[in-house]
């Protein structure tokens, strides 16, 4: 009988961000942490010897998985398993692994280092994402398009101001990324409910070499900051303020995905469909935008988990309970690797997305001739007509082009009737002068280029590393 498959390890996530939660990095990382430790007490003074030292070293990396195994059944518990384990494995220094150390030792240290790690992950990605929204929105600043409140057509604004917004959202969210990892913070030697107590004992009260000990094993880890005081655990806090980012994140990817699929329902741009894609089992017409709702579920998905990571944080009790272990092993890990699948599809979205700039602008003309009345009585007035008596004849043909298309399914006549009209005097010539869309978009274009070179382009300058080489850059 085939096992249960994780879809976001089966389907979804990339490989990288799968070996950042993966047994392998977790428990080489326990191994590093336990080294590390040992390699530092050494040096501050503790009788341990550098033969003991280099074989910690020498078997960093040669888990034997069913020992592990054995030993968990048999203790249930996973730290003594990898210890004795490790033991095993390096046994001259078997008799000093682990000494001082708690559990949180290894397990709240190396759950900072995942997160952290993963945090850049996502970071690469995210970045991806703004370069090619960045793009898009250049190529698309000036494209005139009917916007929408309520999903009914308001005013017009611009194909490129539409995605700056989608931009604005991530940058938001990169902003928020770019804060935590800044201050993410390492748990550091603490002993068994945080007071140290056990490190105290090993060096008979030198505080200044317990604070030597933990700089210095923080150091190692890429960490400049290191908790003052905790519990027995870091504080869940901090997993909380993680998973509201990877929401935030999540919030911000749905929304895109909505648009793109009202805008695809609409034809008027369309997530990429390859030649031999299938959209319907039944219809074979049709197009579904997959892409596009496999980031609205996984999104989903993601927000219901960070309220999870704030209950955890708000019960737990006094230095430490252990009902927060099984919950932050399903959903620190799934978290990232859902955000990670929802970057990784919207960076494929973005590669090939389409745009239909004829259907755009049937769209348009379908609506515009509402949208200028203002003008035409504007016009009317410099003619020498009363402004009110020009606002009745414009409202009495609006009601009646709006019933014939509504009720008949004729086309918008709407203009030609203005022009027919005698008691309305504009001329034909200057009123296609002012149904050029480009006369209703305000400042749309000015404030997207002016949004992408003071917002947008600093940012990707200063991660200029991160971005795909095989990206083309669009200049404006």
């Amino acid at each position: 009988m085939k096992k249960y498959k994780n879809p976001l390890v089966e389907r979804y996530s990339s490989k990288e961000m799968l070996y950042n939660f993966s047994p392998e990095k977790k428990f080489f990382t326990w191994r590093k942490l336990w080294y590390y430790l040992a390699k530092i007490q050494k040096k501050l003074g503790l009788n341990i010897s550098e033969d003991q030292i280099q074989d910690l070293k020498n078997h960093l990396y040669d888990i034997d998985w069913e020992k592990v195994s054995f030993y968990e059944k048999k203790f249930r518990h996973d730290v003594m398993a990898h210890l004795y384990a490790f033991g095993e494995k390096a046994y001259k220094a078997k008799p000093i692994i682990h000494l001082g150390a708690t559990s949180a030792f290894l397990g709240d240290n190396t759950d900072i280092i995942l997160i952290r790690d993963g945090l850049e992950i996502l970071l690469k990605k995210l970045i991806n994402v703004i370069f090619r929204l960045r793009n898009f929105t250049l190529e698309y600043h000036n494209l005139p398009t009917l916007a929408f409140t309520h999903y009914q057509p308001a005013q017009l604004t611009t194909v490129g101001k539409r995605s700056a917004l989608w931009i604005q959202s991530i940058l938001l969210d990169l902003e928020e990324l770019e804060f935590r990892l800044k201050n993410i913070h390492f748990r550091g030697v603490k002993g068994t409910v945080g007071s140290a107590d056990s490190f105290k004992k090993l060096f008979n009260g030198d505080l200044e070499k317990i604070k030597y000990l933990e700089k210095k094993l923080s150091n190692k880890f890429g960490f400049k900051n290191v908790f003052p005081i905790t519990g027995q655990t870091y504080d869940r806090k901090i997993d909380s303020q993680i998973l509201n980012l990877l929401s935030n994140i999540s919030q911000t990817s749905h929304k895109f995905s909505n648009d793109l699929r009202l805008l695809q329902n609409l034809k008027e741009m369309e997530e990429p469909f390859e030649n031999d894609q299938i959209g319907s089992s039944a219809m074979a017409y049709k197009r579904n935008p997959i892409r596009s709702e496999r980031i609205a579920s996984l999104a989903k998905y993601v927000i219901s988990l960070s309220n999870s990571s704030a209950i955890v944080s708000a019960t737990q009790w006094l230095e430490r309970t252990l009902d927060d272990s099984a919950n932050r092993r399903l959903v620190i890990g799934q978290s990232f690797l859902a955000v990670d699948s929802i970057l990784l599809i919207w960076n494929n979205i973005l590669e090939n997305i389409l745009v239909y700039p004829k259907i755009i602008n049937k769209h348009i003309k379908e609506e515009l001739p509402f949208l200028i009345t203002e003008h035409i009585i504007i016009e009317c007035v410099k003619n020498g007509a009363d402004r009110q008596q020009i606002h009745e004849r414009i409202r009495i043909h609006s009601m009646k082009t709006n019933s014939k298309i509504k009720l008949e399914g004729k086309e918008n006549d709407f203009v030609k009737r203005i022009l027919c009209d005698n008691q309305i005097p504009i001329h034909e010539e200057k009123m296609n002068e002012i149904l050029n869309p480009k006369n209703f978009i305000g400042f749309s274009s000015e404030q997207t280029i002016e949004f992408i070179n003071k917002k947008v382009n600093p940012v990707l300058n200063k991660f200029y590393n991160l971005i795909d080489s095989n990206q083309p850059n669009i200049d404006i």
